[in-house]
């Protein structure tokens, strides 16, 4: 049913995909002429002062936030029960924390907490680096897709993919607020290879193997892809709901809603292109 309504409708899920992707784009670029960033950034990002304090008791976490909006506060949670919570500002002045943070009722007793502090020069310094790792990364993946198949369009069509997984799954995180950190980063290094292992499955099928039609080769390839991509899917999202750690939810978050958006540049974008472009050579040649 899913595979019949596929084919009769193609082409307009082809131009779905481009509309997600647009607006996407645009998404980010209204948010970057407004802010100076594509995404919200977390101390560990663009520096500032993280105070950890021992939880004593069940605290409002949403409360907290709301008392203190210059703050991002979380908590640090193990079986359920908070241990200690965070406090991040980009401010630099420890003392003035504190009172602020003592203020809303927290018990932030000498020996109670512990500080650190990122220097603004750092913080953009590493940020940076970080922007040119996620940069070499996917140049590196685009040598070794045009490597592997010798063809320079189909190629394209894969980079251009993993490009799209990656500027939406971007602007989802930048549209429900999440302050990405060195985690969310590491999380989308991870999404490049994510992303382009379904691509690749499916050019490898249509493109290597003769056997059955185009449209049979797209729909086995699909087969196994998605089996993929909703296995990973169920794994991460159990992860994203059962851990505790705000790293490894970041981590889960970002790869998915990348998963997803995999789906949809796969086997909407993707094979849809690959399907036209292999029509129209067939065409040409015959």
């Amino acid at each position: 049913m899913i595979a019949t309504f596929y084919h009769a409708n193609y082409k307009k899920l082809l131009v779905l995909s481009i509309v997600i992707l647009l607006t996407s784009i645009l998404y980010l670029g209204v948010t970057y002429a407004r802010t100076g960033e594509f995404a919200e950034q977390s101390v560990s990002l663009k520096g500032g002062m993280t105070i950890t304090v021992l939880a004593d008791k069940q605290y409002d976490i949403q409360a907290l936030s709301n008392a203190l909006p210059e703050f991002n506060v979380r908590a640090l949670e193990e079986r359920g029960k908070q241990r200690a919570i965070v406090f991040e500002s980009v401010s630099e002045e420890e003392d003035s924390m504190l009172d602020q943070i003592r203020a809303t009722g927290v018990t932030a007793a000498q020996g109670t907490y512990t500080t650190e502090f990122l220097g603004s020069t750092l913080g953009e310094k590493f940020y940076q680096q970080t922007l040119i790792a996620i940069l070499v990364a996917f140049i590196g993946m685009s040598l070794v897709v045009f490597i592997t198949f010798r063809n320079v369009v189909a190629s394209s069509f894969v980079i251009l993919a993993a490009a799209s997984d990656i500027i939406s799954t971007l602007a989802v995180i930048s549209f429900l607020g999440v302050q990405l950190s060195t985690a969310g980063i590491a999380a989308f290094l991870m999404l490049i290879g994510y992303s382009v292992d379904t691509d690749i499955l499916l050019t490898t099928r249509v493109l290597k193997r003769k056997e059955g039609t185009v449209k049979e080769r797209i729909g086995n390839a699909a087969r196994t892809g998605l089996t993929m991509s909703l296995t990973s899917l169920a794994a991460v999202l159990a992860a994203y709901f059962f851990s505790s750690s705000d790293t490894i939810q970041q981590i889960m978050l970002v790869i998915s809603i990348g998963l997803i958006f995999d789906i949809i540049y796969t086997w909407l974008q993707n094979a849809t292109i690959l399907r036209l472009y292999l029509e129209r050579k067939h065409k040409d040649e015959s």
